[in-house]
């Protein structure tokens, strides 16, 4: 029976094997379908997640306290969703909610130990071991973000955590919100806000649209990115929200939160034109240029990678999903960002391969034939809209000297523009120990991108290697238990 919205969704883990056939990390639209398909084929399956709810960024949704009625007014093709959850009840997948991976190692044997810390923040005392035959990364990405003066101040959130709070809490961040930065993300994001009950009086595309055009075939064989284009235009329509292209936030106006936003111009190097700034008055300022592929736990693993088109890093896959590492697969943004439709693919490819590899027989030839070709479709139209929104170098114009960078350690773009000029610094890591730029909380997943480019001096940016020992915050303690690391059905 499908548990409805207003019910919790950590089931109780049932009794299981020592050893899973296959281990999947991440509970959104990728490692669901992976998860489910695997089941129903025939394997034990363990399934991480952070949160306690299923979904991940794509169909997050309001805890049950909210009392929200129809969550899914505020999602995109929910059927899907609602399909994966059902299977998901019905099948014998041990749900372990609330698990923070921070490693994953290969044994000695050739399976895989996977290192989790529990609780709604990873701070509970006991660490998790899940061992298993197989693993499936279904990370997800994270937000993209280009500084510049005043972003910082209370009020400017990322685009994709505007439609956070309102998808989770039913929170608005402001009453005017500007919604700016670089991606198709911020059509739904300004639509949703819309329509939850905010003036949005611009959408501030960096970059245009014309990109497209030069690949027809993509748009012409995805026909339902179109249409969701449609759908998001018409909504800003209705709305009587305005779309900048061309042009970008620049400067943030306020002194204890946002008050107004200056947007300006771009050329096609995305330099700022001198004279175009215009003054837009709002109480909070959503913003984000594109998304990130979330690897580190691939990376740390040994994976290969692969540059992508907006110049970020994506797992290389071969045409099952599996990474260089043999027994290790991945499936949704961790290749490149493509939606939710290419993740629920990419999931059941991969786990129809798995579990190939893991039974010694086929798992339906013809249905992985389709997957793929239905895969290859809309990777080449991720591919298109990486390029189409990928920063131009002329971004860095946008920085004054004091503004700030890494947030974390307050390392401002002076200090950055020193390393380099005056202390020889030719890359991210060495500005990093000459100032501190990406020691911070976020280990430099809000200023990497940033500090690259700067490092390049105009040059093309080396993206940060994403290699981190610990894929989230880990105690001292939680690493001295490493041995005695208990499996989650152990007493």
């Amino acid at each position: 029976m499908t548990a409805s919205p207003s019910e919790p969704e950590t089931p109780e883990t049932p009794e299981t094997p020592e050893t899973y056939d296959l281990a999947v990390v991440g509970a959104g639209s990728a490692g669901l379908s992976g998860a489910v398909t695997a089941s129903e084929l025939g394997l034990s399956v363990a399934l991480l997640d952070t949160s306690t709810q299923t979904g991940g960024q794509f169909y997050r949704h309001p805890a049950p306290a909210l009392g929200a009625v129809r969550p899914e007014a505020l999602h995109h093709d929910w059927s899907a969703f609602s399909d994966l959850r059902r299977r998901l009840a019905g099948s014998g997948v041990a749900h372990l909610a609330g698990h923070h991976v921070w490693s994953t190692v290969r044994e000695g044997d050739g399976t895989w130990s996977v290192h989790a810390v529990t609780g709604a923040d990873g701070t509970e005392e006991r660490p998790v071991r899940i061992r298993a035959r197989a693993l499936l990364l279904a990370t997800g990405a994270y937000e993209r973000q280009l500084p510049f003066p005043g972003w910082t101040l209370p009020g400017v959130v990322g685009a994709g955590g505007a439609q956070a709070m309102l998808k989770s809490g039913l929170v608005l961040p402001g009453r005017r919100i500007v919604v700016a930065g670089s991606g198709p993300l911020l059509l739904a994001v300004a639509s949703s806000l819309a329509a939850a009950g905010a003036r949005v009086p611009a959408v501030v595309e960096a970059a245009g649209y014309l990109r497209y055009a030069r690949s027809p075939r993509a748009l012409v064989t995805n026909p339902g990115k179109a249409a969701e284009a449609l759908l998001h235009g018409s909504g800003l329509l209705r709305h009587r929200v305005r779309l900048r292209l061309r042009s970008a936030v620049t400067e943030v106006h306020g002194t204890d939160r946002v008050e107004a936003v200056t947007v300006t111009r771009l050329d096609a190097d995305w330099r700022p034109v001198p004279g175009t700034g215009r003054r837009i008055a709002c109480d909070a300022l959503a913003v984000g240029h594109g998304l990130v592929p979330q690897i580190e736990l691939a990376t740390t693993a040994g994976c290969a990678t692969r540059r992508l088109p907006d110049g970020t890093l994506g797992l290389a896959l071969d045409d099952l999903q599996e990474t260089s590492e043999p027994g290790l697969w991945a499936a949704g943004e961790t290749g490149g960002v493509g939606g939710a439709e290419l993740a629920r693919t990419e999931g059941e490819l991969a786990a129809r391969a798995i579990t190939a590899r893991i039974l010694g027989r086929r798992a339906g030839a013809s249905r992985i034939a389709e997957l793929r070709r239905r895969r290859d479709r809309m990777r080449a139209f991720a591919d298109v809209m990486s390029a189409a929104h990928a920063p131009g170098p002329g971004w860095q114009d946008w920085l004054t000297d004091d503004t700030d960078v890494c947030r974390c350690e307050e390392v401002d773009a002076g200090r950055v523009r020193e390393a380099v000029a005056e202390l020889g610094a030719r890359d991210a890591r060495t500005v990093k120990l000459l100032t501190r730029a990406g020691m911070g909380w976020c280990q430099g997943r809000m200023c990497g991108t940033a500090v690259a480019c700067l490092a390049a001096r105009g040059g093309t940016a080396e993206p940060p290697a994403e290699r981190r020992p610990f894929a989230v915050p880990v105690r001292l303690s939680t690493l001295a238990a490493l041995d005695e690391a208990p499996h989650p059905d152990a007493s």
